[in-house]
């Protein structure tokens, strides 16, 4: 199994521990619980970011700070 075909309900903390030590981040056992769940939550908010639409929504290369025009008339 790879890292694109788990879901958050899929890696358990031993998955969690073995592709923390094939980055070189070896996990002490009581931390493989902890990291998976984590890696889970992360990974579901990622999932609700890739389906937002952006539509017209200008790259922040274009934004420009100190540019826009604030009007204090209620």
């Amino acid at each position: 199994m790879s890292a694109a075909d788990l879901t958050p309900s899929d890696l358990t903390p031993s998955e969690a521990a073995r592709w923390a030590a094939r980055s070189g981040l070896p996990l002490a056992e009581d931390r493989h619980t902890e990291v998976a769940t984590t890696a889970g939550h992360i990974h579901s908010v990622v999932s609700l970011l890739r389906e937002l639409d952006f539509g017209d929504t200008p790259p922040s290369a274009a934004y420009r700070a100190g540019g826009e025009q604030h009007d204090a008339a209620l």
